[in-house]
């Protein structure tokens, strides 16, 4: 049996001395897309950053295609690709400008291209400072179609997205799993996604049984 593309193992998380959560053991597979869902303060975000390697206070553990984390770092993080809560944009470069910085190498019409696939055809030039915070969230997401990452972690991804953006950010979603990878995210919004899955994180909090 093929094993998963990541697995956690009696996984637990703590913060400023509290346990946030405790006992957690989730398999993640390829073509699956998957909703980590809690109310604040339950530990969403620490447990992203934790798969994506950020931070390495854990207990239990994390496996990658079946090899703990410690033994495969570096394949994890070359096939990972992390979009944070905060899009990481540097208001003083382009649309354009910034994506390269993330993608080196890549030409731009390629990017243009990829900046135009989430509705900013036209401006590709424009300081991001210019730009309201879903068209800096759209910079940050057009990332998505240049990326060759198996595993996409992505925290609240929706933010600042109109209706139809939303959709279209989904369908990629399903697209990207239809092609054998793998989505994690949280948001705070109803999904319209055939087959999602869920991990209520509530559930593993301390003196809950999962």
């Amino acid at each position: 049996m093929q094993a998963p593309l990541l697995s956690l193992v009696n996984f637990s998380c703590e913060r400023d001395n509290r346990c946030l959560f405790e006992g957690l053991n989730a398999r993640f597979n390829e073509g699956e897309i998957w909703h980590i869902e809690g109310p604040n303060g339950v530990g969403k975000t620490s447990l992203l950053r934790q798969i994506t390697g950020i931070s390495r206070s854990f207990g239990g553990e994390l496996r990658w295609r079946g090899e703990p984390v410690s033994r495969a770092r570096f394949e994890l993080a070359s096939d990972l690709l992390y979009i944070g809560h905060l899009p990481g944009i540097k208001a003083s470069l382009s649309a354009r400008e910034n994506l390269a910085a993330y993608c080196p190498g890549v030409p731009d019409t390629v990017l243009d291209q990829a900046l135009a696939g989430v509705g900013l055809f036209g401006f590709e030039d424009a300081p991001c400072y210019r730009l309201s915070a879903g068209q800096m969230r759209k910079v940050a997401l057009a990332r998505l179609s240049l990326s060759k990452q198996t595993l996409w972690v992505l925290d609240e991804p929706f933010t600042a997205l109109d209706v139809k953006a939303v959709a279209a950010l989904e369908q990629r979603f399903v697209g990207h799993a239809a092609a054998g990878g793998c989505v994690i995210m949280t948001t705070h919004q109803a999904c319209q996604i055939d087959g999602l899955k869920t991990l209520r994180l509530g559930d593993y909090q301390p003196g809950r049984s999962a």
